[in-house]
């Protein structure tokens, strides 16, 4: 005969989950530095708790996620208003609890609920947070965390274009000459997914802010960081040369000043950027043919 003297927990369901890790981020708000033994009390909890989110949204390795618990999971987060708290509380958090929660929201995001995806349509409502994320590049404790947050959220259509059109989108030209290596190439990695996912936002945001961007973009190109200069080039023949910026390219090459840098980089000591360079000098010889 076996005697049990502990009763196992019942697991949580997805509405308790999702007000659990509310209330544990919330918590945090309530505790001062000073009490460090709360604090880091509270900070546990609030791990546990994105741990048992990510088990529930991926699984453990063992047991596959169920796909009712990962929409009920993702309709709460979103009814909770939990996104936000994940957001504007990364900072605070550990490195560890940062990747899950990463991990997660790219779960949650592509997660249909109801003919509906439930994260999109929040962050559509609550746009101010893309901005949030953009602007947290300048933090490197969690630039790159955000970024990834933000190439998740990039990677639909109305968020990307969003972003686009935003004032913080220029923001990206002075993150990806930031002096930390990892956050500038992560800056340019997002940089660049706002640039080629797309195309006729792209094509429309161009069209419309021509003179602004390329004002600055030539910034890039003529940077003396052989970094910016050669992810700038390469960056440029793949959203420049793309058929539904034709307009666009034949603006572009028709102006002395653009000439005159490709020759420039024509020029340049490396031989990589002197190859990216003729290609797209070769699309402008070829232009007026």
């Amino acid at each position: 005969m076996s005697f049990s003297f502990f009763k196992a927990s019942r697991p949580k369901t997805p509405s308790e989950l999702a007000k659990t890790v509310k209330d544990s981020f919330n918590a945090l708000d309530s505790i001062t530095v000073a009490e460090v033994k709360a604090l880091e009390k509270a900070m546990e909890e609030v791990e546990k708790n994105i741990v048992a989110m990510k088990v529930m949204l991926a699984g453990d390795g063992e047991v596959e996620p169920n796909p009712d618990q990962v929409a009920q999971l993702t309709l709460e987060v979103c009814n909770e208003d939990v996104i936000a708290l994940f957001i504007h509380k990364l900072l605070i958090l550990g490195w560890e609890a940062r990747k899950n929660l990463v991990h997660c929201w790219s779960i949650m995001l592509k997660q249909k609920v109801d003919s509906t995806y439930c994260c999109v349509q929040y962050m559509e409502n609550h746009l101010e947070l893309l901005d949030f994320l953009v602007v947290c590049y300048d933090n490197k404790e969690i630039a790159t965390h955000c970024g990834g947050m933000l190439r998740e959220c990039i990677k639909l259509p109305s968020l990307a274009k969003y972003i686009l059109e935003s004032p913080s989108f220029g923001l990206f030209f002075k993150f990806v000459e930031l002096p930390n290596f990892d956050v500038a190439s992560d800056a340019f990695s997002t940089f660049k997914d706002l640039l080629t996912k797309h195309e006729s936002a792209v094509s429309q945001y161009l069209t419309n802010n021509y003179s602004e961007f390329f004002e600055q973009y030539e910034k890039l190109l003529t940077s003396p960081n052989y970094v910016t200069r050669r992810q700038s080039l390469k960056l440029l023949s793949e959203f420049l040369l793309e058929p539904p910026n034709s307009l666009i390219m034949k603006r572009y090459i028709a102006e002395v000043s653009h000439l005159k840098v490709m020759m420039n980089l024509l020029k340049d000591s490396s031989k990589n950027i002197q190859i990216s360079a003729f290609h797209i000098f070769k699309v402008i010889i070829l232009s007026y043919l």
